[in-house]
């Protein structure tokens, strides 16, 4: 979208008081334009060519045409518009969610519920759904606007991959995740030979369904992680929304590392934070953690990363081309962090080269600058 238009919004949902609420969040950003509104997913998809949204909103469950099936429509037609999906905070719509979020939704809110009045309820509603417009409205504009302004990436000269094989896969993702974990995950093998730990930024119940999706698509076993869950090689572990994860070393010699869950205060505005897990990890595995940082709104994971690479373990960084936001992988590649950014389809081959390395193969891994 040109630079100083006002980004253009179409919002759908059955319910009007919902519709007040989100033209109430619209109009109070002199960025934004409410450009229509519909009450369902077929008069929405037939209003897209006369209205032509930068973004839409767009409920998760309503008559005639829910919204995943609306999304799987607006896909088809091949248009690329960034929607965010409205979803009630219940089993059933943190289902259909994850659905469309793997569908290809950019980014979710959940509806507020419990406030005294509407303007409280438009406050919090604000603070969530705001700043992921914005991101991905931006996001939008970079796509559409001409440019030969490379992201400037500092080089590294340190030796390339740990001094001994990674032993733990620590991945931290937050906008447009459930997608690229879609990705990512089913190309790793059912006998990979390392434990994966995820913190995706997303609430309770949310990372429960998104658990059982992927375990339904994915070669390794999946599962929502449990505070004392033995950390195994093969296993995949998302962390539990409204919880930090943390690994820690393990009573007794020779017993396998355990997950503990803390309600710590949010770091980076998030629980589970991606700073938290992997600064765990690098206290526990030092050089042998491998930290991959993948599409996400914010900074969450920098910290984290640093402490990563200090401790001479390895980072990998989603490419800004392949990231619904490039915040979160942005954010380390410009540090110098990344040992490699690489376009998503890449990243689990990256994973699985590093993880089958030997010892003295590690080694030898060099390079002089980030790819």
């Amino acid at each position: 979208m040109p630079q100083g238009r006002r980004t253009r919004i179409l919002i759908v949902d059955d319910s009007a008081v919902m519709r007040s609420l989100l033209r109430s969040v619209i109009s109070s950003d002199p960025a934004l334009e409410l450009v229509g509104a519909a009450a369902d997913g077929e008069s929405a998809l037939g209003m897209l060519e006369s209205l032509r949204p930068d973004l839409a909103l767009l409920d998760v469950e309503m008559p005639v045409m829910d919204g995943v099936l609306t999304l799987r429509e607006l896909r088809e037609r091949h248009l690329r518009i960034p929607v965010i999906m409205c979803s009630s905070l219940t089993q059933r719509g943190a289902a259909v969610t994850i659905e469309a979020l793997a569908a290809g939704a950019s980014d979710y809110v959940t509806k507020p519920s419990g406030q005294a009045n509407p303007a409280a309820a438009t406050q919090v509603l604000s603070q969530d759904l705001l700043p992921k417009i914005h991101a991905l409205a931006g996001k939008q504009q970079s796509r559409q606007t001409p440019t030969t302004r490379q992201t400037a990436i500092p080089p590294t000269s340190h030796p390339y991959g740990p001094s001994t094989p990674p032993a733990v896969v620590v991945i931290g993702v937050s906008t447009g995740g459930p997608a690229a974990l879609d990705v990512v995950l089913p190309q790793l093998p059912a006998r990979f030979p390392l434990p994966v730990l995820i913190v995706q930024h997303m609430p309770e119940l949310f990372t429960q369904m998104l658990a059982e999706r992927l375990a339904r698509t994915c070669p390794l076993r999946i599962v929502e992680a449990a505070e004392g869950s033995p950390v195994g090689a093969g296993t995949v572990y998302i962390a539990r929304g409204n919880w930090h994860m943390e690994v820690c070393v393990a009573g007794l010699p020779g017993q396998p590392h355990i997950l503990h869950l803390n309600q710590a205060a949010p770091e980076n505005h998030c629980r589970p934070a991606v700073d938290v897990l992997f600064r765990s990890a690098a206290a526990v595995y030092g050089g042998a953690a491998l930290g991959v940082v993948l599409t996400g709104m914010g900074s969450d994971g920098l910290a984290g990363a640093r402490l990563i690479h200090a401790r001479g373990g390895t980072i990998l960084a989603q490419d800004e081309a392949s990231s619904a936001v490039w915040g979160m992988p942005g954010a380390v590649a410009r540090a110098g962090l990344a040992h490699r950014v690489l376009p998503l389809q890449s990243v689990a081959a990256e994973i699985l080269r590093l993880a089958g390395r030997t010892e003295t193969e590690a080694r030898m891994l060099r390079e002089t600058t980030v790819s």
